[in-house]
């Protein structure tokens, strides 16, 4: 039996790429995202009484990752990228479905928008452009289990890193982006593989290419520049 996926949204984010997007959704609160519906689902009905709920969750897309075949194990970056890991007991992209599952915090509806109506939302981890296949809301006596064992995925650590932007360089990045992203940094953007100091990175945010390095637990940023679009 053939099934159909209809694509019915995309998130508007501040990653254009994969790099630097936090690894679950939540961990990040200040990043704000917005969900922009396809044409033909652009229906302020369809959003009857989702005010009431704080949290949504959204079903989507790993559409950077779509490929022929499937492994049965993965190699979880938690894990270094050392250690294999079968498919099911991880949250790789790398699936027979490529599919993916966020809970992200509801922060307004835009009726009004010219395309219209739009779900603002907070503490997304989805790359800019990705599809959506469906939203539902979150319900906490059902879809909160605080007892719930994370296996070999633990509740990550609160270190963070001590991020110097000098103020020349921040004052580039519009204000109301400046806190996101000093908190993307400050959770080390680096592949867990690559932590590797004194090495340069550079990461794409919201329209701005920001180069940084690390040594010890500082992050230092190098320098920001405008991406230019073509």
């Amino acid at each position: 039996m053939d099934v159909n996926m209809h694509i019915i949204a995309r998130i508007r984010s501040d990653f254009t790429t994969k790099f630097g997007i936090p690894r679950q959704s939540g961990l990040i609160s200040s990043l704000e995202a917005e969900i922009v519906f396809e044409p033909e689902y652009r229906d302020k009905n369809a959003l009857r009484g989702l005010e009431g709920f704080s949290h949504i969750w959204l079903i989507w897309q790993f559409s950077e990752a779509v490929r022929e075949g499937w492994s049965p194990t993965v190699r979880p970056p938690r894990l270094g990228g050392n250690e294999r890991m079968g498919v099911f007991a991880t949250r790789s992209p790398f699936r027979p479905n490529e599919i993916g599952l966020s809970a992200v915090k509801l922060s307004g509806i835009d009726y009004d928008a010219p395309d219209g109506p739009i779900i603002k939302v907070t503490g997304a981890d989805l790359m800019d452009g990705t599809p959506i296949f469906d939203i539902k809301p979150y319900i906490p006596y059902a879809d909160a289990h605080p007892e719930a064992l994370c296996g070999f995925a633990p509740a990550p650590e609160m270190d963070v890193l001590e991020v110097c932007f000098p103020q020349e360089k921040l004052a580039l990045i519009p204000r109301e982006k400046q806190e996101g992203l000093m908190a993307v940094l400050s959770q080390d953007p680096r592949p867990r593989y690559q932590h590797k100091d004194g090495r340069e990175y550079g990461m794409d945010f919201g329209g701005w290419n920001i180069k940084f390095s690390v040594t010890e637990n500082k992050l230092t940023v190098l320098e920001v520049e405008r991406i230019k679009n073509g």
